[in-house]
């Protein structure tokens, strides 16, 4: 989703409950930080959206939720949630990002911010919720200790804070391997090696070429004068 798509939303939620002010908790918070992110990591359709000031009118949005003729006609929609719909660490409402402006009418959105929203999809744990913390870590939105500390303020059982850490830990470990991977440098590539060794094999091919010729010519250099010196020797003796 783009963030004018976004700033669309909004729009029509503050024409539908008369709203100024909306917290967005799904991964379009993503857009407060980071506005031009690309479409892979904010690729769902539905904005998780919350009214601020009349959590009761949030409901309202089912107007321009799934299915709704909003939906068939923009291809994207709101998701009327509430403060229980996400599992968030302790002093989340705090840390609140303003959306950039934009055309929303006087609408603001306020997004949860990148390590908070984290936090909840470790929580929800579901398939697609992996595949965005991965892509957190591996674009450096997140950082491991931010998260892990969080994580300690977030009302989970052990057994699910226990499961969530060694995520944020593998989801780390596998960014770091990928960038050692690609700072291997290019001469011990396999096929470099083997282009490598068949230059040198080349090489002292060569070298050994140059020597045989050389130590040729040095024979044949060397038949040339003795020869000489056998036909000067021949022609200082006085004929009978």
């Amino acid at each position: 989703m783009k963030k004018r798509e976004l700033d669309h939303v909004l729009r029509a939620a503050g024409r539908i409950t008369g709203e100024k002010q909306f917290i967005i908790i799904g991964s379009q918070a993503l857009h407060a930080r980071y506005p031009d992110l690309a479409d892979e990591i904010v690729r769902s359709a539905e904005v998780d959206v919350l009214a601020a000031k009349s959590p009761d009118r949030t409901e309202w949005l089912n107007a321009i939720g799934v299915f709704s003729q909003f939906h068939e006609t923009y291809g994207y929609y709101a998701d009327p949630v509430d403060e229980k719909t996400a599992t968030l660490p302790k002093g989340w409402k705090g840390r609140l990002v303003a959306l950039p402006p934009g055309e929303t009418e006087g609408v603001k959105g306020l997004c949860l911010e990148p390590h908070d929203l984290a936090i909840a999809k470790y929580v929800a744990s579901r398939d697609k919720d992996l595949v965005f913390t991965r892509e957190l870590a591996r674009r450096g939105i997140v950082s491991e200790e931010r998260l892990l500390s969080l994580l300690d303020q977030t009302q989970i059982d052990e057994q699910q804070r226990a499961r969530i850490r060694t995520q944020i830990s593998s989801d780390f470990h596998a960014e770091q391997q990928r960038a050692a991977r690609s700072t291997i440098p290019a001469a011990d590539d396999p096929e470099a090696i083997k282009a490598r060794a068949r230059a040198e094999w080349l090489r002292l091919r060569r070298d050994s070429g140059a020597h045989t010729s050389s130590a040729d010519a040095t024979r044949e250099s060397s038949k040339g004068n003795e020869l000489e010196r056998d036909v000067g020797s021949s022609q200082d003796v006085d004929p009978d």
